[in-house]
């Protein structure tokens, strides 16, 4: 499902003549089969939030190779990715990532509207997205009229709505209080086990870590261990 190779990757920063290169990955390989709940731990600056933004496209690697349902999409250009990004893969976000001026449907909606689903089409799944989140009547609420689970719930419904068959997630309880994360948590395994999705979760919250089938630790930019649940 998810195939890293020997990948790294580093930063330049500064200007022109005055440059420094920082190391964030150092060959990293890491396997993803389908249906697997992955959780990657490490500490601020070890390399996961990179690692993530790599698997997404948002940057390309310096070094390796990343292959996805058996495309290699560390070759792809960004409208390509994008292309690809769209039908594969759903996103989770700490800071949920909504748009505040856009309803709870419209959030989920937008998917749709990039993909070109027809309107019809559209309000049909948008509004049994919700119902499966628990948020059908809460459709006309902007997100700041909502509590921070609900805003994690329509950006779970917005992840889902094209049907992806992987779910990256960024600290997807960050922004949550304890009991919140517990039910989010268990929304998590249900999706994986009803609907076998895939799950890859950057995470420094030990019960997010606890859910994954596999957890795969980065110290200083390279994989320190890795813990099978």
């Amino acid at each position: 499902m998810i195939t890293i190779k020997n990948l790294s990757h580093e930063f330049t920063v500064g200007k022109k003549g005055r440059q420094t290169v920082i190391p964030v990955l150092r060959d990293i390989s890491i396997e993803v089969e389908k249906g697997e709940i992955v959780t990657i731990v490490g500490r601020s600056g070890s390399g996961k939030s990179t690692l993530l933004n790599l698997v997404s496209g948002f940057i390309h690697p310096n070094e390796g190779e990343i292959w996805i349902n058996g495309e290699k999409v560390s070759e792809l250009n960004e409208t390509k990715f994008a292309d690809f990004r769209i039908k594969n893969l759903g996103f989770i976000f700490q800071s949920f990532q909504l748009i505040p001026s856009m309803t709870a449907f419209q959030n989920v909606e937008l998917p749709l509207i990039l993909k070109g689903v027809s309107e019809d089409k559209r309000k049909k799944q948008t509004e049994e997205m919700l119902a499966k989140v628990g948020l059908l009547d809460y459709q006309e609420h902007y997100p700041g009229e909502l509590s921070g689970g609900q805003q994690q719930r329509v950006s779970i419904a917005r992840a889902l709505i094209v049907n992806p068959p992987i779910i990256l997630a960024d600290e997807p309880t960050g922004s949550l209080d304890s009991e919140t994360e517990e039910d989010l948590l268990k929304f998590i395994k249900q999706l994986n086990a009803d609907l076998g999705i895939t799950f890859l979760i950057i995470t420094h919250d030990e019960k997010v870590a606890e859910i994954g089938h596999r957890t795969i630790e980065l110290a200083d930019g390279r994989m320190k261990e890795e813990v099978l649940v």
